[in-house]
């Protein structure tokens, strides 16, 4: 069977199976069961787990754990492809993903297996869907123009096609925040295109992030994400935890990671 392989195991993440069960229980346990309503939306971080990996944990619990549906997962490309899907299984350290493969011929995104092999955006999140969500399948979406324009056309093709099929989704915006600038002016800037997403409002959001040149890798996934989670009901957005990599480095220049709930 052809799947997609794992790149940056070992690197970004334990590769060992045992310890990265091990890391993943330490961060759920520690992230706990949230008293909000099961999120439709979350913005989860993709750097590696001594960094943003409590982080991705905190978005991911804002999921109930008894999820057994489609997650949609959008992540930035960082090589410069264009948007494209992929239908291969995905493998983990933990063992296989399924990916929805109906899903992704109803959504109509090109297939581009080669784009998504070295990507590590959407990789990132696998262990956590695999550990939290078993029987969860996926449709991996990488986004090249991030444009609201797109964004737009996007969520338009991923809600028509969820309501299509029938589909129980939630989708995860692979994306991290401000990225290498001085610990102040990351959490200032972030912090304030973040408090858009409180009333899930896309239009400011990508205001600030032009205004206050936020440099996030992944908000062309945060808006169509956003607006995927509208459709079907969402009215609010949460930020659950931020950080940045200079809390656990101490370096004074940093990359900013959030997770934020949309329900």
């Amino acid at each position: 069977m052809e799947t997609r392989r794992c790149s940056v195991s070992g690197m970004y993440y334990p590769g060992d199976p045992a310890h990265l069960e091990q890391f993943l229980g330490m961060v759920f346990q520690d992230a706990g069961e949230t008293d909000m309503p099961d999120a439709l939306g979350i913005v989860s971080p993709h750097a590696g787990y001594p960094y943003s990996g409590a982080v991705a944990a905190r978005a991911f619990a804002a999921i109930s754990s008894s999820f057994d549906g489609t997650f949609i997962v959008i992540g930035p490309s960082h090589e410069g492809f264009m948007t494209c899907a992929s239908a291969l299984p995905w493998e983990t350290p933990l063992g296989i993903v399924d990916t929805d493969t109906e899903l992704v011929e109803v959504i109509g995104v090109p297939v581009d297996e080669r784009a998504h092999a070295g990507e590590h955006s959407i990789e990132i999140q696998l262990p956590f869907i695999k550990y939290r969500f078993p029987r969860a399948r996926i449709v991996p979406l990488m986004m090249g123009d991030q444009s609201m324009k797109s964004a737009e056309s996007l969520a338009e093709q991923i809600i028509r096609a969820t309501r299509e099929t029938g589909r129980e989704v939630r989708v995860v915006a692979s994306s991290d925040f401000s990225h290498y600038v001085p610990q102040d002016l990351a959490r200032h800037v972030d912090l304030q295109a973040i408090e858009a997403l409180d009333t899930l409002d896309v239009p400011e959001f990508y205001r600030r992030i032009r205004s206050l040149n936020v440099s996030a890798c992944g908000y062309g996934p945060i808006a169509t994400m956003v607006l995927v989670a509208r459709a079907f009901g969402a009215t609010k957005g949460k930020l659950l935890s931020y950080t940045t990599s200079g809390n656990i480095t101490g370096d004074p220049v940093v990359v900013g990671y959030a997770a934020v709930a949309v329900m």
